[in-house]
């Protein structure tokens, strides 16, 4: 089998919060990138066989007691480094420059002076825009070291060693706002690391076809399905790989929009053409979920019931050890077991955090190390319905983490009719496509409103419409305001329980894309 992974990028993090664009930049040139912690050894840096090091942003200081920790042989790797911002100061520093502290920042947006035009930075153009975000400046370069491109406030921008195997940008050529961001990655992947650009979705099919087949052997696996894009591109590759041995299962736990188990059954026989099996636990769920109003405590009920119900179920196929599941990037990250650190938990993913610990089967998860675009480009390969690909995501925990507070079947009742107005209306002005994600909130407030001359007492529902290409960040959707105003009108005129709407403004970050 081919390693794909081999020939890549490796990024240590410094803690940027810009650390998994970085990532996603270079996927996007198809060339696999991995993160890992910034104190991980050389030994398993170089057993990666990388073609090039980057080394992240951060926010501490290279002189802080408490910088993050780095295998001090790092800088004797024999391949390509590049430094990015808190990166460009500790190659700096291990060189013998010279990084002072900063009494004033230089934060946002900037313009660089390009003095050496070298391979980095060939093609850019003298005068462009980047973003920068860091307090420390270098005030000095190493020996023999060539400054490439000062900024507008005439601070060190960019630099290279005499030899041509280190480079360093103050800015960040990751982010969407460094106008040139995307040709100065190319030129560090592909004029100075020549790495190749293999990761690609055909590539990775291959590769996991293969991986499945090696991993199941004879074996029978089943494959946990939710009619979203994840699931159904997991079913897909399963069916691939093992055909009839794979054995698709939706399991109903009443927290679904509405009509939604018989549409996504429907929709993956049509869209698959495997057998989809729907399982109806919702009982058992709502019992369970019973008086939980704690988000983390909701997650984790329904991730262990989701495992004891395909434990059932695969009881009656004949005890099958294996499960597949659409477990993403993402949601490793979120659920703070990325990259091997303890990193801090946003929130426990149901398929990932709130998992059992006596859990009987072993996990098949195909797309642990994709981000969502990447997975739809995987769909798109494998020729599975637009409806499919482009259908917004919605958490395996369903309606539970859009019901803020107690779960109640009153309550699930008002948000499936509310949710199922919400989402038809989007489809019928034609923006649907627009929106990366779109749901309704019920909160646990009531408001006084007026209705046919009477008073009403009733909930408040929020409306929350996201665009994003990954779910890593998002901005709130700008929606019409005619649009907006005749989804309320038909919420608050047809639902029970519901006199008033909110519409979400919040981006992410700092909020998230769910409410819990």
């Amino acid at each position: 089998m081919t390693d794909m992974h081999h020939g890549g990028i490796v990024i240590l993090d410094f803690g940027s919060q810009y650390t998994q664009l970085i990532a996603r930049r270079i996927r996007e040139q198809n060339v696999y990138s991995v993160i890992l912690p910034s104190n991980t050894r050389v030994a398993d840096i170089t057993a990666k066989k990388p073609k090039a090091l980057i080394l992240s942003g951060g926010p501490s200081s290279v002189f802080a007691g408490n910088a993050p920790d780095y295998d001090p042989n790092l800088f004797d790797v024999d391949i390509p480094i590049l430094g990015i911002c808190y990166g460009l100061q500790l190659l700096v520093q291990h060189y013998n420059g010279s990084v002072e502290p900063g009494t004033k920042g230089e934060y946002g947006f900037a313009n660089i002076h390009l003095i050496n035009a070298n391979t980095l930075l060939d093609q850019v153009e003298d005068g462009s825009q980047v973003w920068m975000s860091h307090m420390d400046k270098v005030t000095a370069v190493p020996d023999n070291w060539t400054i490439l491109a000062e900024s507008s406030n005439e601070v060190i921008a960019a630099m290279c060693s005499p030899d041509g195997s280190r480079y360093a940008t103050q800015f960040h050529p990751e982010v969407a706002h460094t106008t040139y961001g995307e040709k100065i990655i190319h030129n560090f992947l592909f004029k100075i690391s020549e790495c190749e650009p293999n990761w690609t979705p055909g590539n990775f099919i291959k590769n996991q076809i293969q991986k499945i087949q090696e991993q199941v052997g004879n074996g029978h696996v089943i494959c946990g399905v939710s009619g979203g894009v994840d699931s159904s591109v997991v079913a897909a590759l399963m069916h691939k790989a093992i055909g009839d041995r794979c054995h698709s299962v939706l399991i109903d736990h009443g927290l679904l929009r509405k009509n939604e188990a018989a549409d996504c059954v429907s929709a993956l026989k049509k869209g698959l053409g495997v057998n989809i099996h729907s399982v109806d636990d919702s009982e058992i769920f709502l019992k369970k979920l019973t008086g939980i109003s704690e988000p983390e405590q909701k997650r984790k009920i329904i991730g262990e019931q989701f495992i004891r119900s395909f434990e059932k179920f695969s009881q009656e196929l004949g005890n099958i050890n294996y499960l597949a599941q659409g477990t993403l990037y993402p949601d490793v990250i979120e659920s703070g077991v990325s990259h091997g650190n303890t990193a801090h938990v946003i929130k426990s993913h149901h398929n990932v955090g709130g998992l059992p610990d006596d859990m009987v089967f072993e996990l098949i998860e195909p797309l642990r190390e994709l981000f969502k675009d990447e997975v739809r480009k995987v769909g798109l390969e494998l020729s599975l319905p637009e409806t499919l690909i482009y259908r917004h995501p919605f958490p395996g925990p369903g309606l539970a983490v859009r019901i803020i507070g107690e779960i109640t079947e009153e309550r699930i009742k008002i948000l499936q009719e509310a949710d199922h107005i919400y989402i038809n209306s989007l489809h019928e002005a034609g923006i649907y496509d627009d929106i990366w994600q779109a749901f309704s909130v019920l909160i646990p407030v009531k408001t006084v409103g007026v209705m046919g001359d009477q008073r009403t007492y009733e909930n408040l529902l929020a409306l929350r419409a996201v665009t994003s290409s990954d779910g890593m960040t998002a901005d709130w959707y700008r929606m019409p305001a005619e649009v907006l105003s005749l989804i309320s009108n038909r919420i608050v005129n047809t639902v029970n329980g519901i006199n008033r709407v909110v519409y979400d403004v919040t981006s992410k970050p700092p909020g998230t894309i769910e409410w819990e």
